[in-house]
């Protein structure tokens, strides 16, 4: 079947438009995906509980806090929350837990956390954990025991060696660390050494671990941290045979035993899109991280440059199958985007638009919807929400863990919220628009051409419908360009084109044959100008 006769059939099945502002249900329903599938079609938001909202004026965010502000993620329209380590640990960020079957009593307690999960669940939001079994403290019991006595049942739970192997980390970084009884394997710190995986004993206890949270505490899934470390050859650290065949023989079918609808998604900090798949296709993850991805979205909203974008969409089309990748702009780990633009408002708005009108499952870091701003060190990127211009931003009526960023006096939730041109209403509007059409959640993404450099515009089509994303990336208008379509037969196949996300009613393609290939939706785009086009059919 050509495209043009395919696109033709798509767009007869085309449902009626919505008012773009409050999309309304259709009387013919998209389809959804299957239950086993819900994160294809969900918007994921990431959560440090220390930084989010404090409940009880400690100056540590919690458990009910997050519970207290369900409402507000509800109407952003998040579908999944993404929790950073809830467990005990010695360190401000969890990432070294202590304890794989408790929550860091500084959250709150086991109950107070059952009950985020049932209120979660009443509104339709699912909430998964971050797993980190790479590694634990060097403050676990387990370890405890090893280091003191060689000959305990534990010492096999780690990584050991009489002398010191004299190798590096991937970052060239010392991943062996000395004591009196030995050398252990550390690849992050020597206060986080690895777990021996070669070891049936811990393959059962993190099978144990993944059953307590989904069937006693009932979470939606686990965010890998550090998966591609998790077993070693040698040397060779990251993405070994071994590691592959863990998450596909053991992890993978355990969960989903226990709950079909759980998932999964791996971090594979620096991978490319063939890695990535190799953990798709064997159903190792249900998604993993597209860093490459998250780059060019940022890449493409400070560049005014389209071409990378498109690029990339296209290599991760290719090599990805069904989209299964969690798409972002950035996490804990890295800058804040609105760092990385500068402070600039329209480049994140682009940001955000091209993440929300793009393929794969996206995810968004607390206060990213504010434009909340953070550099390195890793604590200034993980500070509190900045939910008011009250004292220490809303968050807490206590001393915060640390002090809120200096802009939160204007950058915060109340301030944004119902002015029609903050990044929040953007978010929402945007979100609000991927969640009512599914074309917009899982269709495939076709890059057009066009003939000015700063233009992006990509079409989104399935059986529910005919899109057309569109962006103006620089700061200047645009008046002389043209968007190839190619042999697509939009024109011949629609009665009319409505802009559902955007100002301004766009303009239908025109004629037949050589002249349809070119179109020309506006007379001009403005500055920064961002549009979603939904293609009516005859």
């Amino acid at each position: 079947m050509t495209k043009r006769i395919f696109l033709s059939l798509l767009l007869f099945l085309l449902i009626p438009s919505c008012v773009p502002a409050a999309p309304t249900v259709d009387s013919a329903t998209p389809k959804a995906s299957t239950p086993e599938q819900w994160w294809s079609n969900a918007v994921f938001y990431e959560i440090f509980v220390r930084s989010y909202n404090d409940s009880n004026g400690d100056g540590i965010g919690d458990f009910n806090g997050i519970t207290q502000k369900l409402d507000y993620l509800d109407e952003l329209g998040i579908s999944a929350i993404w929790l950073m380590p809830i467990f005990p640990s010695p360190s401000y960020h969890g990432y070294d837990v202590t304890d794989y079957y408790a929550v860091n009593p500084q959250y709150g307690t086991m109950y107070d956390f059952k009950n985020l999960v049932a209120e979660a669940h009443k509104r339709d939001i699912r909430i998964i954990i971050d797993l980190v079994i790479n590694h634990t403290s060097d403050k676990h019991p387990w370890f405890k025991e090893a280091k003191k006595d060689p000959s305990s049942p534990y010492r096999d739970w780690y990584i050991w060696n009489d002398t010191d192997p004299n190798y590096v980390g991937p970052w060239g970084e010392r991943v062996w660390h000395s004591t009196t009884s030995g050398f252990y394997y550390g690849i992050f710190e020597a206060f986080m050494p690895d777990l021996n995986y070669k070891n049936p004993a811990v393959t059962a206890e993190m099978k144990k671990v993944a059953a307590f949270w989904l069937k006693d505490i009932g979470v939606d899934g686990f965010r890998l941290d550090a998966a591609k470390h998790l077993i070693e050859d040698g040397a060779k650290q990251e993405n070994t045979e071994a590691t592959h065949l863990w998450y596909q023989n053991e992890f993978y079918p355990t969960y989903k035993a226990i709950n079909p609808e759980a998932m999964s998604v791996g971090e594979l900090f620096g991978d490319g899109f063939n890695t990535i798949a190799q953990y798709i296709k064997n159903d190792q993850f249900d998604l993993a991280f597209n860093f490459q991805l998250a780059n060019s979205f940022i890449k493409s909203a400070n560049s005014s440059k389209a071409g990378y974008l498109a690029s990339t969409l296209v290599t991760s089309e290719k090599a990805i199958p069904d989209h299964q990748y969690a798409s972002f702009l950035t996490n804990h780990d890295q800058e804040r985007v609105m760092s990385q633009l500068g402070g600039d408002a329209n480049k994140a708005k682009l940001a955000a638009f091209l993440l929300l009108t793009s393929p794969g499952t996206p995810f968004i870091y607390y206060g990213e919807e504010i434009g909340m701003q953070g550099k390195k060190p890793d604590e200034n990127i993980r500070l509190p929400m900045q939910w008011s211009s009250d004292t220490n931003a809303g968050f807490t009526t206590g001393r915060p863990w640390r002090a809120p960023a200096g802009d939160y006096v204007y950058v915060n939730v109340e301030a944004q919220s119902d002015a029609p041109d903050s990044l929040l209403e953007h978010y929402r509007a945007l979100i609000r628009l991927r969640n009512h059409y599914s074309t917009l959640q899982t269709s495939d993404l076709t890059p057009l051409k066009s003939s000015n450099p700063s233009i992006y515009t990509a079409l989104r089509v399935d059986e529910n419908g005919a899109f057309m994303v569109l962006a103006n990336l620089s700061n200047e208008p645009i008046t002389e360009y043209n968007i190839t379509l190619g042999d697509v037969g939009l024109a011949e196949s629609t009665t009319g084109v409505e802009t559902i996300f955007g100002t301004g009613q766009a303009k239908s393609p025109e004629g037949s044959g050589e002249a349809s290939q070119k179109y020309k939706p506006f007379e001009s785009l403005n500055p920064y100008a961002m549009y979603v086009l939904k293609f009516n059919p005859k």
